[in-house]
């Protein structure tokens, strides 16, 4: 598992803006000179995540980029389409970048996968949040099955 002093595990995230569906490499998201606040969630429109997560940094969106942060972003498990209908859905279309992590690659090299099988999820995302700062891993948050709390928006800006 992804730990703090470590680097961010290079991978490829996919993000679908106005004019459509670009990469996004890890190295160039959380490069020098860059200050990276990202949360993983373990599904798009999920009841926790949809009700909670989400609207917990876009509250607190402000507050965060006060204290330096140049990109709020939140990855998971689901495609570039319903993760862009998601931050549609969730009004946060210019407070957090919502980024596919489609086939898992970036969860599995955080060593933070988990096993949603018996919810008919498959492989996901454990729920997580974490400060980057120049690709190095400063703070990183990690749930206990099931719970919110240590992840949360406000976490992060008592954090930061």
């Amino acid at each position: 598992m992804a730990k703090v002093g470590d680097k961010v595990p290079s991978a490829t995230l996919m993000h679908k803006g106005a004019d459509g569906i670009k990469p996004v490499p890890t190295d160039e998201l959380f490069g020098p000179g860059k200050k990276v606040v990202l949360f993983a969630v373990p599904g798009a429109f999920t009841p926790t995540c949809s009700a909670k997560h989400v609207p917990s940094f876009v509250a607190n969106f402000d507050a965060i980029k006060a204290k330096g942060v140049d990109t709020i972003a939140c990855v998971s498990v689901n495609d570039a389409f319903v993760m862009d209908a998601w931050g549609k859905d969730q009004k946060s279309d210019d407070k957090v970048m919502m980024l596919a992590d489609g086939n898992g690659e970036f969860a599995e090299k955080m060593g933070l996968v988990m096993d949603g099988s018996k919810f008919g999820m498959g492989k996901r995302s454990q729920r997580y949040a974490m400060i980057v700062d120049g690709g190095v891993i400063k703070t990183l948050n990690v749930e206990a099955p099931g719970a919110y709390d240590v992840s949360s928006g406000e976490a992060i800006l008592k954090a930061l």
